[in-house]
């Protein structure tokens, strides 16, 4: 048998936005191999997703229970050893609990779970069980994000002053002011979506990144969120003042009613020194700012760039890389972990950043509701 890591999917079939970003990414390095998986409700549609896909039928499981507990039985040689949970929010935590204490390898969409109680369970179990568990920030996997940690952490630009994360995204406003409409998306009900809509689909990612890029942690948070309607219970519009500290600040603007706007996260980070800018839209320039330089562009596969940047450049200078080629270095530090190869620390967004993720959304959420006041991270 291949000695590629065997990998199951749960969710991610049909029309999914996200399921063939994932399996793109999984093959990117020959690293994995998806030979099984829950990819949707409806057997039928189940059965011929994973014909289309090339998967056996007798891997191909009506639920994520039987798939465990088949795949169990399984020779340990032979038996699926990573799963990637890409089902609505709801259904994380159920799915990645069950996996943690059978064994299992989990990548996993963001947000972790619906609740920060329920995303500490899974930090308990994983670390109980010493699996790989990964949440997939997939904006972390551009190689150019990475050159920017590094030169963050090598003190180029100097101590953090201020920080702007804006995410911005217009798709729920032809959706929102039609209330049968909203009645019937599932980002938009609680029960599946936990409770947040924008902030906890796309805020989140942008806490993330400032995090992720500064190595520094948010210790307060002030948020004005807007539900925009009475009778959507979940916010799709936020804006969150952040404190590192007493002279380290910053802002996250967060919209999925930003009207024509696609996927507009953008990146700003100022020290004494220094600052960076980076746009998701463009994401192969980073541009360099200084008082006493030009401007400078830096742009990825260059020999200027980091190990760590260089590391995860798959074509050479001049070709873009993009969304999949992020997702897919996300699984390969995945891969490299459970292979046991040498790793650069934050190869891929761990269980831990994304419990801290989960305790953003929920005091967003509180400092919102209890009218607009600091809380503490």
């Amino acid at each position: 048998m291949s000695n590629k890591i065997r990998l199951g999917i749960l969710g991610g079939g049909g029309d999914s936005l996200i399921g063939v970003l994932h399996r793109v990414a999984a093959n990117m390095f020959d690293k994995y191999q998806i030979i099984g998986g829950c990819f949707n409700p409806d057997p039928k549609q189940n059965k011929d997703f994973a014909d289309q896909i090339g998967v056996n039928a007798s891997r191909v499981y009506d639920t994520f229970e039987i798939m465990i507990s088949e795949e169990m039985n399984l020779p340990e040689n032979q038996r699926i050893q990573a799963v990637s949970v890409l089902t609505p929010n709801f259904l994380h935590y159920p799915m990645a609990k069950k996996l943690l204490e059978n064994g299992f390898h989990v990548i996993c969409e963001k947000p972790l779970t619906t609740s920060h109680e329920e995303a500490l369970d899974l930090q308990k179990i994983q670390k109980e069980k010493g699996t790989s568990f990964a949440v997939t920030y997939t904006y972390t996997g551009y190689p150019i994000i990475r050159q920017m940690k590094d030169m963050i952490k090598n003190g180029v630009i100097g101590n953090i002053q201020k920080v702007d994360m804006q995410y911005y995204q217009g798709w729920i406003n032809p959706i929102i002011h039609d209330k049968s409409q909203r009645n019937s998306v599932w980002r938009l009900d609680p029960k599946k979506a936990g409770i947040s809509s924008c902030i906890g689909d796309i805020g989140t990612h942008a806490y993330h990144m400032l995090e992720y890029l500064t190595d520094m942690k948010v210790d307060k948070v002030l948020s004005d969120l807007n539900h925009l309607y009475s009778d959507n219970e979940l916010d799709i519009d936020g804006t969150v003042l952040i404190r590192f500290s007493d002279y380290s600040k910053g802002v996250i603007r967060a919209s999925q009613i930003a009207t024509g706007e696609e996927n507009n996260l953008t990146v700003a980070i100022y020290g004494d020194k220094g600052g960076f800018r980076w746009e998701q839209e463009n994401p192969n320039y980073l541009y360099y700012l200084t008082n006493d330089k030009p401007l400078q562009v830096l742009k990825p596969g260059n020999p200027y760039l980091s190990e760590f940047s260089l590391q995860d450049t798959k074509l050479p200078a001049g070709h873009p890389e993009g969304i999949f080629d992020s997702m897919g270095n996300i699984y390969n530090g995945v891969a490299r972990e459970i292979n046991g190869e040498d790793n650069f620390k934050g190869s891929y967004p761990t269980l831990d950043e994304g419990v801290r993720g989960m305790k953003f959304i929920e005091k967003v959420v509180e400092s919102n509701a209890k009218g607009n006041i600091w809380l503490s991270l």
